[in-house]
């Protein structure tokens, strides 16, 4: 006789997982989610959208990519939902969307109760992050096709924006300025490259690099900043253009992807200094400059495209915030591309 125990799957071990992220999930509950009794979905009040005169409803879905292979290296999984969640709602928050709801995946070899709830207390703690909620998920056991201290995990997100406030290339500008939002790390785009530096190069994740604070595997899992309610807030007191979220394919790529074909970005490199994280992985892993652009945020994960006279407001008010932000660059005449001066 067999068994699902004996074919590696633990419905047990699953169970005591929903019960350990339970009061996590319920850290980024919103007044509009509604309780389902039997737990097969995930409720939201459509009521909430009657504020709005024409409601978009925007989603999106990501994952984490292979970051998640540095935190089951290091054994460190309380962080990684962050990444999820701000994968997910910042590429939201480009066309003005607020961020409603969220629902995750993880995929695992072994359902170890304990470490699944630190990853969706990951993801609650973004969603709490990005004022959204985490309103339900999947996780499933994989034996035999994931080693047992393997996972990977995605996400889906939906936000709404108000039809005539929607932001997009359209309304940007020549003589506009284009803000630099800082970034908290590598985010979550990249490892890729990263881990074939690591393994080049010879770089232990318990090593301390002299030009880093702490070590280099501390510095390569720091969670991605998540920007949905400062570009909110920004959306609020500013007349922003447009956004850009700074994820793979670097700075000039994303960017261009909220330009009109009528101009141009004009970036400064020199308006700052990237992390000390890029330049060690450059020099050890003897990565082009133009390699690192087309696949790092370089120290930028959002921009911000605002006209030139909210320039100077727009960075006071995301710098109050926590957002260290500068001028980046400004819009010209041109044919849609972005490219540093």
């Amino acid at each position: 006789m067999s068994s699902y125990a004996d074919a590696g799957v633990d419905i047990e071990a699953g169970d005591r997982a929903v019960e350990l992220m339970k009061a996590k999930v319920a850290s980024s509950r919103r007044p509009e989610v509604v309780d389902d009794a039997s737990g097969f979905a995930g409720l939201f009040d459509a009521s909430a959208l009657l504020r709005f005169r024409r409601p978009l409803l925007a989603t999106s879905t990501d994952g984490v990519g292979t970051k998640v292979m540095l935190a089951q290296r290091l054994d460190k999984h309380d962080t990684i939902g962050i990444d999820l969640v701000g994968m997910v709602v910042d590429d939201l928050v480009v066309c003005g969307a607020e961020p409603l709801f969220m629902t995750d995946y993880i995929a695992c070899g072994k359902v170890v109760p304990e470490r699944i709830a630190e990853i969706v207390g990951g993801v609650a703690e973004g969603c709490r992050l990005a004022g959204c909620a985490l309103v339900g998920g999947e996780t499933a056991e994989h034996p035999g096709a994931m080693a047992a201290d393997e996972y990977d995990l995605a996400g889906a997100g939906t936000g709404v924006v108000e039809a005539d406030a929607m932001l997009g290339p359209d309304r940007v500008r020549p003589r506009d300025v284009v803000l630099a939002l800082a970034s908290s790390g590598v985010h979550s785009n990249g490892y890729s490259l990263v881990r074939h530096i690591l393994k080049n190069a010879d770089l232990g994740l318990e090593q301390h690099l002299p030009e880093l604070s702490r070590t280099l595997g501390e510095e390569l899992l720091e969670p991605t900043r998540i920007y949905s309610l400062d570009c909110l807030a920004l959306l609020r007191e500013t007349a922003v253009r447009a956004f850009a979220h700074i994820t793979g394919g670097g700075l000039t790529a994303n960017l261009a992807r909220s330009l009109p074909g009528t101009v141009d970005a004009l970036l400064d490199r020199r308006s700052w200094t990237q992390p000390a994280i890029f330049t060690a992985l450059a020099e050890r892993g003897k990565v082009s400059q133009a390699d690192m652009d087309r696949t790092f945020n370089l120290g930028v994960g959002m921009a911000a495209i605002v006209p030139a006279d909210e320039a100077d407001k727009a960075i006071t008010l995301l710098t109050t915030r926590g957002v260290p932000t500068w001028i980046l660059g400004e819009i010209t005449p041109g044919t849609g591309k972005a490219t540093f001066r």
